[in-house]
């Protein structure tokens, strides 16, 4: 058994009647599930998909997305995940350069999804509930499923680092399985577990330690399309949650909400953080309000989101990402590649069975993260005596937005396209709800003008709401090394350099 969605076929046979995903009042079982991938997978065979395609999803965290994401794994493609806050450039972009012809988008986001397709050349199906249903409906159901080795493709996740456009993690079906099954032990996951997914789903965090561990374990996913506190400790309620995954500013939400203790929580066990470092009272907080475990790990979209974790069995270290898991070899190197003494910071590297099969259709950027045999992360770490791991920095001038990545090239390459700008660079200036704001500190052209709001717009404009700078200022030049290299470790918010407040920010 090679290709991943063998295993809800499996867990249709298993357990057909436990509920396998809820969204409010609806709960699809196993049975259900695995019969409307069925039909999914004949309906993307009407639109001409077949083995090794790529098929792109911009889905919410609605019932449609395990089962468009399983049809396409059952038919041998390859999911592209998308994030539906992609503006039309973005998702033209993502299509084209993974070549996907088909993109199934959900109805919400259809005026940037359907340019963003028509810019690419690829056929947009919207998803729009009772119109998929009538057409699941409409074709026969394919219970086959196509054989895959370990080494296939199953996933292109896009990710970038500082140094240009987002590049395309490839994950195989491999990949999926080790890291489903490593996140399964990790939290002792089983048919009894109760999952809260307000994670994303196009997420590697949301699509591997939620979704596709939820099924190995047979266990139910129930989901929070989009993060509210007061809806998340609702569902915690109403479903018995025993597991949630999230990311700081979620826990610190939860934490803080002045409506907290009138919610029964007192079935949730276990929470797994990640994304950014978990400020040390807020997890002592969270343990203490909650009576469930915050265990914080470490992963990346090119590593399936695994690599290190906090294990239930041996003592956690606030501030930690824990020790390596499941066959992940981690060492943290200098500029040479050779090992730094324990306490020392260094570039982490890392090899196992999460480790992507490289970048899609790039072999420059591969051969460049993968030197040596190892994967290069571009994050900064030291490892104390025991062996876990202590991230101090971000060799990478990656921007974490409320558990967002926001890469400063791509902002910065619009912010260039003003006509009134001479020189930008944007840096993270630090927030207290967010972990970090995204900041612009620009240079204009002698006699030209542009106010901050003129540049905040610009760049809203082109991508997604949660990327554009709240915080602009201008500045007379930015700080440079010898060669003209914009120093941005040198550049620092000024004091009334406040973010723009806004309600959907």
């Amino acid at each position: 058994m090679t290709n991943f969605a063998e295993e809800l076929a499996s867990a249709a046979t298993d357990a057909p009647d436990r509920p396998a995903i809820r969204l409010d009042a609806q709960t699809l079982t196993y049975a259900a599930l695995d019969g409307a991938v069925a039909r999914a997978v004949g309906v993307l065979r009407g639109e001409g998909v077949g083995v090794g395609d790529r098929v792109g999803i911009l889905l919410p965290n609605v019932p449609y997305f395990p089962i468009v994401y399983n049809a396409v794994l059952r038919l041998g493609a390859v999911v592209v995940p998308m994030n539906p806050l992609l503006k039309a450039p973005e998702v033209a972009y993502h299509l084209a350069d993974a070549g996907a012809e088909v993109l199934l988008a959900w109805h919400g986001f259809e005026t940037e999804s359907v340019a963003g397709a028509a810019t690419a050349g690829a056929r947009c199906t919207l998803v729009r509930p009772g119109d998929f249903e009538d057409r699941l409906a409409a074709v026969e159901p394919v219970n086959a499923v196509v054989e895959r080795s370990n080494d296939d493709a199953a996933v292109i996740i896009y990710t970038s680092g500082t140094t240009g456009k987002p590049k395309g993690a490839v994950l195989t079906h491999g990949n999926l399985r080790a890291g489903a099954q490593v996140a399964l032990e990790l939290v002792g996951a089983g048919p009894d577990s109760v999952t809260l997914a307000t994670l994303p789903l196009f997420h590697v965090f949301g699509m591997n330690s939620l979704l596709n561990t939820t099924v190995l374990a047979r266990g139910l996913l129930t989901l929070v399309p989009r993060f509210d506190p007061v809806a998340v400790l609702q569902v915690i309620e109403r479903d018995r949650v025993t597991t949630f995954a999230g990311v700081p500013t979620m826990y610190t939400a939860l934490l803080h909400h002045p409506e907290r203790s009138r919610f029964d929580v007192s079935t949730l066990e276990l929470c797994v953080s990640g994304g950014s470092a978990l400020p040390v009272e807020v997890l002592r907080g969270f343990d203490e309000a909650f009576g469930a475990t915050i265990l914080e790990g470490y992963g990346l979209s090119e590593t399936t989101g695994m690599a290190s974790f906090n294990l239930q069995h041996r003592p956690r270290k606030p501030g930690s990402i824990g020790v390596p898991v499941g066959g992940t070899e981690m060492r943290v190197v200098d500029d040479e590649g050779a090992d730094v003494e324990s306490g020392q910071p260094g570039e982490i590297v890392m090899r196992g069975p999460f480790v992507m099969q490289g970048y899609w259709n790039d072999p420059v950027a591969t051969a460049e993260a993968m030197r040596d045999g190892w994967f290069h992360t571009g994050d900064v770490a030291t490892v104390d005596e025991d062996g876990y791991f202590f991230i101090v920095d971000r060799k990478k001038d990656l921007i974490i937005r409320g558990g967002y990545n926001v890469y400063p090239r791509e902002i910065e390459e619009v912010l260039y396209t003003h006509p009134a700008v001479l020189e930008a660079a944007v840096v993270g200036v630090p927030h207290d709800a967010l972990g970090e704001e995204v900041g612009a500190a620009v240079v204009l052209k002698p006699g030209e003008q542009a106010s901050a709001d003129d540049l905040r717009e610009l760049v809203r404009s082109q991508v997604a709401a949660y990327k554009y700078p709240r915080v602009v200022w201008f500045v007379d030049e930015l700080p440079k090394g010898p060669t003209g290299k914009i120093l941005k470790r040198e550049i620092d918010a000024p004091s009334d350099a406040t973010p723009r407040r806004e309600s959907n920010g």
